[in-house]
């Protein structure tokens, strides 16, 4: 049965005195598929600024901002609902061939996923590779979704999470040597990973549906990190059940409580704002970001 949300996506730059502001280029809305349809959105800006809506070359939707005049604060509010209906990911059945790893895709799945199966970070010394292969079994088979689920576990368990709400992500051997990191570092870390297996993986942005955060959600239930904000996880191309969302940060693997906005083959490509803005080069103060995603009851 489909569930109902409204979401509420805040963001708020503030500075001392007033600047002008380029384009900003803003990934807030929902990406819709067969689980998941948009059915109502807003989005206001202030100060007063065109709007144009694009798709970008992953097909995500992008709203290009451009705020007129000068201001102390520029205020995004982003608003939807949605409805989302996501299956198991378990019954949906592997191709045969990717059963076990490794595996190769077919010709036409490598052209397609070139980019996503490319490692795009160095690793000199095969510090990640090693880290990688410590999921695989040296005397029995070793199961795709087996690897990736015990892959996906060991982060959240093994590493401290660590919010952050500055721009970058950190590199995978950054979080490895850190042993920490935010849900960003956590999904860049598994998919280097996992492409050195053979694995395709794509950065996701989103949002994450946290019951004990809603006011009218059930209590019940372990608690998760990332709420509140943006987040981020990953997707795994697998032959027979396609793109599968896995989130080291809390261990969860399908598209249960992620609500995905953005894909990309690198997180500095799904930012959910970007943009310039003009003045005294110490006039900015800082940033406020908040997600609220409340479940609707029908």
């Amino acid at each position: 049965m489909p569930i109902h949300y409204d979401i509420t996506h805040t963001t708020v730059y503030r500075y001392r005195k007033p600047v002008r502001f380029g384009l900003h280029r803003v990934m807030f809305r929902p990406r819709e598929s067969h689980d998941l349809r948009v059915l109502a959105t807003d989005l206001q800006v202030s100060p007063d600024a065109s709007i144009r809506l694009i798709q970008d070359p992953h097909s995500n939707s992008v709203a290009l901002v451009q705020p007129v005049g000068e201001a102390t604060e520029l205020r995004i509010v982003c608003r939807f609902t949605i409805e989302h209906e996501p299956g198991s990911v378990n019954q949906l059945a592997l191709d045969p061939s990717a059963e076990v790893l490794p595996f190769a895709y077919s010709v036409q799945d490598r052209i397609d996923l070139e980019h996503y199966l490319r490692p795009h970070h160095d690793d000199p010394e095969g510090r990640l590779i090693r880290w990688a292969h410590q999921f695989l079994y040296t005397d029995e088979t070793n199961g795709t979704r087996d690897v990736l689920a015990r892959m996906n576990a060991f982060i959240g368990q093994n590493f401290t999470y660590a919010a952050r709400d500055e721009e970058g992500t950190q590199t995978p051997l950054q979080t490895l040597e850190l042993g920490s990191g935010s849900c960003r570092d956590y999904a860049l870390l598994m998919m280097e990973a996992a492409r050195r297996l053979g694995v395709a993986t794509r950065f996701v942005s989103g949002y994450l549906y946290d019951a004990a955060l809603d006011v009218d959600g059930e209590t019940s239930g372990d608690a998760v990190s990332g709420a509140g904000a943006t987040h981020a996880w990953l997707h795994a191309y697998l032959p027979g059940a396609g793109w599968v969302a896995y989130d080291p940060t809390n261990n969860l693997t399908g598209s249960g409580q992620l609500i995905r906005v953005a894909v990309a083959r690198d997180p500095s490509l799904a930012a959910p704002v970007s943009g310039t803005w003009y003045g005294d080069p110490g006039a900015y103060e800082g940033l406020e970001a908040s997600v609220v995603v409340h479940r609707l009851r029908g």
